[in-house]
């Protein structure tokens, strides 16, 4: 069974350093991805815009600048209110978007005690299916046994 960590909130979309309007937007964590992080944006177009990228990059951009590429994320604060800049840059276009702090830290806290730093894999079951993958089964005795071991039956090319 899988669990799914979501948190509806409002962030803004930075137009200039004057404007921003409100762009609902959904934070999404599921455990059998365990390693990535989901926002969809509703921005009245008839889809949604989905953004995925890695939990740790959240978890790391909640107190310092990090991400390179097509995200980056920075806490900061904005006529003193903390929030959570995110920088998203695609072949469609770059967005800049704030997110209050404390809905996004107490979301990402949810997220760190359903799977733990560092356990993540765990989630994904690959150590059970590679065990089922290498375990021997009937047919394998004729493949695993030495062809060459025992009576060598074939002629001598020199006889």
């Amino acid at each position: 069974m899988h669990t799914v960590v979501e948190r509806e909130l409002e962030m803004q979309l930075v137009l200039s350093p004057e404007r921003s309007i409100p762009v609902p937007a959904r934070l999404a964590y599921r455990t059998d991805d365990p390693f990535a992080v989901h926002i969809t944006f509703h921005v009245g177009s008839d889809a949604p815009v989905n953004w995925t990228f890695a939990r740790e990059l959240i978890v790391e951009g909640v107190f310092r600048p990090c991400g390179h590429g097509d995200v980056r994320i920075w806490p900061t604060k904005v006529n003193g209110r903390s929030v959570i800049c995110m920088a998203l840059s695609s072949p469609d276009g770059n967005a800049l978007l704030e997110a209050p702090s404390s809905p996004v830290a107490s979301w990402l806290e949810r997220t760190l005690r359903v799977v733990a730093p560092g356990t993540e894999h765990e989630q994904l079951g690959m150590d059970d299916g590679l065990s089922r993958l290498l375990a021997p089964t009937t047919g394998d005795d004729l493949w695993l046994s030495d062809p060459w071991s025992g009576k060598d039956e074939t002629p001598d090319a020199g006889a």
